[in-house]
């Protein structure tokens, strides 16, 4: 259903546009993460287990689900060059095509924050699809828009900032409540 309704408002935007002329344009983002981000994304997630040196390293699924997670600054230079430039309610990918699985993203936060811990893989859990990659030539052929940051820079960026800001004993109190939160 949720994907059914975003396609629905989607197509009400677009006959929005062509009907009353209203200026629009939709966006797809694909896997956001970076600064501000919370706890409730995978990315962060990773991220706070490693600060909260969580052993064993809970990881939902099997790790082998692809994701291509996108910089939050991609994400916004996106979406001012879409607003600039697409006024006839057009729906536009804003995602990497850099294919990452999960696992490999777990191994490099460990790596980088120096956390020693095992892997527990839960395939019990919620994971969402196997293969989750943007196609997003569209945004290129009518924004002039691909992404710069890739994906291991921006992680490394993303947990720079996430031990710069946050207190530990804070995050440890509310992680297992923000890991499921919507």
């Amino acid at each position: 259903m949720y994907g059914w309704a975003k396609l629905m408002a989607e197509m009400t935007l677009k006959a929005y546009s062509k009907d009353w002329g209203m200026k629009s344009v939709s966006l797809r983002y694909f896997t956001v993460y970076g600064n501000r981000g919370h706890e409730n994304h995978a990315v962060i997630a990773m991220i706070a287990r490693a600060f909260t040196k969580q052993n064993p390293f809970v990881v939902w699924g099997n790790g082998e689900q692809i994701r291509n997670w996108t910089h939050v600054s991609d994400i916004v230079s996106g979406t001012i060059l879409a607003a600039e430039k697409i006024e006839d309610g057009s729906a536009i990918n804003l995602g990497t095509m850099e294919r990452t699985r999960v696992i490999d993203a777990v191994h490099e936060v460990l790596r980088y924050t120096g956390h020693k811990a095992k892997v527990e893989l839960h395939p019990e859990m919620p994971t969402g699809p196997l293969n989750r990659v943007a196609d997003n030539s569209l945004a290129k052929k009518l924004l002039g828009w691909e992404p710069k940051v890739k994906f291991m820079d921006g992680l490394h960026k993303t947990i720079d900032w996430y031990f710069s800001v946050k207190n530990q004993d804070q995050v440890r109190a509310v992680l297992d409540r923000r890991l499921t939160e919507r």
